[in-house]
C-alpha cells in the first residue's frame, strides 16, 4: 500500500495555502508513476462497468436502430453530442428515450472514453445502486456506506443508468435525491438516462434535470403511447366485439319499466359516447349489460383516435401486487402510472376485488387522481354506492362530475335480458 495515500490514489495539498490546489484532491504520486495499461485495468474495475465495457463510441450505429428516419437523426445528433461531452465533461447529460434506443450504450461509451483518457467514471444502474447503498448497512458489506456514498458524490464523472428504477420506496427516493442534489450543486458531471420524459419523474428530480443552466437533455426516440391496452382479458379483438349495434337495448323480451331502465342506459351510453363528458358509472347486478355498454363506449371512442384503458379491477389489483414479488418483470409504477394518465380509462367490476386496505388504498388514489383532474371514467359495478368504502363512494356520485345510472335489468345470461 502506497505511504502517502494509504490506496485512496489521491492526496490532497494542504501546506501551501497559495497554492491553487490547496485543498483539493490530485492524483498521488503512486497514480503518476503507474503504467498506462496497469491504470486503464483499475479505472475499468472502478468504472463498474463490467460486460457494459465493450460498448464503445466505436461500437456503435451511429445512426441507431430504428427504422424511423427521424429517430435516426436525432440518435446520429446525440452521438455528436455524447463525443463532445465525453471529451470535456461539464455540467450534465440527459438521455431519454424508448427501451432499445440505445441510451445505455451511449452511456456507457462515455464512460469508456473517460476510462481511455485515463480519468475515473463510475457507472451504476440505478436499481443496482440502491440495492447496493442498502447492502452496504450490512456488517459485512463490502464498501461500508458513508464511504460508498461519499464516492458517489465526489466521483469526478458518474452514469447513472435508467432513472425509471429510482423511485420504489420512500427510502430509494431521498437517498437518490439527496445524492443527485449533491452533484448538483457541486455542479459534478453526471450522465442520466431515463425511459418517460422527465415531466413524468418525479417534480424535484426533473426539476435538477431540466435546469438549462446544467443540463443539456436529449430525446433520443419519443415513444408513442399504444392507442389500447388493457388489464385482464378485454384484449382489443374481444372489445370489438362489444359493440352498441351489438347490443339489444329490448332484451330478451323484456317489457314495461325494466325494458325502459335498459333502452335509457343504451341511450345515456352512446349520448356519452359520442360526447364524453366526466364520469359515467353503471350499477348493476351480474349479465345486465354494464360491461357490454362501457365496451361499446370504449369501442366508439378508440375508433374516433382517443387512447383507452379498460381495466378489471380484480385482475389489475392482481397486477399491481405482482409488481412487489422478487425477480418480477414489472415495476408498480410502469403499471399504475399510465392508470393515471390515459386519455379514457375503463374500471369493470369495482367492487369484485378482495377489500384489502392495501387494495383500498390503490384504488382510492387511482380514482382520487382522475376526480381531480376531471378524467374521462367509466365505472361499472354491482354494489350500491352504500356499501364502498366512503371516500371511494364520494367521488363516484360527485355530481359535478359523474353521471349515475342503475340498470334493473336481470342476467341476460340467464336468458332473462
Amino acid at each position: 500500500m502506497c505511504p502517502l495515500c494509504l490506496g485512496a490514489r489521491f492526496v490532497r495539498v494542504t501546506a501551501d495555502q497559495d497554492d491553487p490546489a490547496f485543498g483539493q484532491p490530485v492524483p498521488c504520486e503512486c497514480v503518476r508513476n503507474e503504467d498506462s495499461r496497469a491504470r486503464h485495468d483499475r479505472l475499468l474495475r472502478y468504472s463498474r462497468l463490467g460486460s457494459l465495457s465493450r460498448m464503445t463510441f466505436a461500437t456503435l450505429l451511429r445512426r441507431g436502430r430504428s427504422d424511423d428516419a427521424e429517430a435516426q437523426r436525432r440518435y446520429e445528433q446525440a452521438v455528436d453530442v455524447a463525443e463532445a461531452y465525453a471529451a470535456r465533461p461539464e455540467g450534465w447529460l440527459v438521455l431519454s428515450g424508448v427501451p432499445g434506443c440505445g441510451k445505455t450504450h451511449l452511456a456507457a461509451a462515455i464512460a469508456t472514453r473517460a476510462i481511455e483518457r485515463g480519468t475515473p467514471a463510475l457507472f451504476f444502474g440505478v436499481a443496482d445502486l440502491l440495492d447496493q447503498l442498502r447492502a452496504s448497512y450490512g456488517e459485512d458489506a463490502e464498501l461500508p456506506y458513508e464511504r460508498m456514498l461519499e464516492q458517489l458524490r465526489n466521483a469526478p464523472l458518474v452514469i447513472l443508468d435508467d432513472l425509471d428504477a429510482f423511485a420504489e420506496t420512500a427510502w430509494a427516493r431521498e437517498k437518490f435525491l439527496q445524492l443527485v442534489s449533491h452533484r448538483f450543486h457541486a455542479a459534478l458531471p453526471t450522465v442520466f438516462t431515463c425511459e418517460r420524459p422527465l415531466g413524468e419523474l418525479d417534480a424535484r428530480l426533473a426539476a435538477r434535470l431540466a435546469d438549462p443552466a446544467m443540463s443539456q437533455v436529449l430525446a433520443l426516440q419519443e415513444s408513442t403511447a399504444p392507442t389500447y391496452s388493457q388489464v385482464g382479458a378485454m384484449t382489443r379483438a374481444r372489445l370489438l366485439e362489444f359493440t352498441f349495434e351489438r347490443f339489444n337495448p329490448g332484451g330478451r323480451g323484456l317489457r314495461g319499466k325494466v325494458r325502459d331502465n335498459l333502452e335509457g342506459a343504451y341511450r345515456l351510453a352512446r349520448q356519452w359516447a359520442e360526447s364524453p363528458h366526466g364520469w359515467l358509472v353503471l350499477i348493476g347486478g351480474n349479465g345486465s349489460g354494464k360491461t357490454h355498454l362501457a365496451a361499446a363506449i370504449a369501442a366508439y371512442r378508440l375508433e374516433h383516435g382517443e387512447r383507452v384503458c379498460f381495466a378489471n379491477v380484480p385482475d389489475l389489483l392482481d397486477e399491481l401486487r405482482s409488481t412487489f414479488a422478487p425477480g418480477s418483470a414489472s415495476r408498480f409504477d410502469r403499471v399504475f402510472h399510465p392508470l393515471l394518465e390515459v386519455p379514457l380509462l375503463v374500471l369493470d367490476d369495482l367492487g369484485a376485488q378482495q377489500s384489502s386496505p392495501w387494495a383500498q388504498e390503490k384504488l382510492y388514489q387511482l380514482i382520487n387522481h382522475r376526480h381531480l383532474a376531471r378524467a374521462h371514467t367509466i365505472v361499472t359495478t354491482n354494489l350500491e354506492l352504500g356499501s364502498m368504502e366512503p371516500r371511494i363512494a364520494s367521488r363516484l356520485s360527485d355530481l359535478d362530475v359523474s353521471v349515475v345510472y342503475e340498470v334493473t335489468a336481470p342476467d341476460y345470461r340467464l336468458g332473462g335480458v
